[in-house]
């Protein structure tokens, strides 16, 4: 085991506000939800669960980047070739039963 001790951190993985109820489920090996219902329940008897979590939020640092390894890393997205430019065909002339029609002539009333 490693010499440092054990230290409080925001969660980055485990959050839903700022992290703090997944960094004290991480800290303790306890579900964060456990921690999120107790928090609840203080809140509910006084209104001191706000005050905690809000206190907490700014005191307890979030967790530094290195220190998250358990979070899944995404695939990194594959190198997409460009298409190779496509010349345009030449454009022929339409054969003459492609063209429009002429009006036919009226003849003037009278």
């Amino acid at each position: 085991m490693s010499d440092e001790p054990k230290r409080l951190f925001r969660s980055r993985d485990e959050r839903m506000l700022g992290g703090v109820c997944g960094g004290l489920g991480e800290y303790l090996n306890t579900d964060p939800t456990i921690i999120r219902i107790l928090f609840v329940i203080i809140t509910l008897f006084g209104f001191a669960g706000v005050f905690l979590y809000l206190a907490m939020w700014l005191i307890v640092p979030e967790e530094p980047l290195d220190v998250v390894s358990a979070a899944p890393v995404p695939p990194a997205e594959p190198a997409v070739a460009e298409p190779a430019p496509v010349e345009a065909a030449p454009v022929e002339a339409a054969p003459e039963e492609w063209a429009p029609e002429e009006p036919a002539p009226q003849e003037p009333p009278g």
